[in-house]
């Protein structure tokens, strides 16, 4: 019973911490091919753009404060942003690439 438990418990924190798997190097992929050709910058212009603790803020809420950001900058990324596949499957990829990245973080992304 007591194993049942534990994998039920396992499972359990498993589903609650999708962002637990997110990948930096994965983020800069999607940065490079999604957002570089409607946005212009490169990935260290995009992940210097905020502080560490700054893009914390902005993904916090379901990336509230990153949708309304880049959404009013790039007009052509704003129905992309609240989409389901970016909300779901990228934003935990390009939050993490971009805190990796930040101005403050002293790394350097490969471009």
């Amino acid at each position: 019973m007591k194993k049942i438990a534990l994998v039920l418990m396992a499972l359990s924190l498993l589903g609650a911490a999708p962002n637990a798997f997110a990948d930096p190097a994965k983020g800069g992929k999607y940065y490079l091919k999604i957002f570089k050709p409607k946005t212009g910058y490169n990935g260290t212009k995009f992940a210097s753009m905020h502080t560490r603790d700054e893009w914390k803020r902005l993904f916090d809420n379901d990336g509230y404060g990153f949708i309304a950001e880049f959404g009013a900058k790039h007009p052509s990324l704003k129905k992309f942003l609240y989409s389901d596949q970016f909300k779901i499957k990228l934003m935990p990829h390009i939050r993490d690439f971009a805190i990796e990245y930040a101005s403050d973080s002293g790394n350097v992304p490969r471009d």
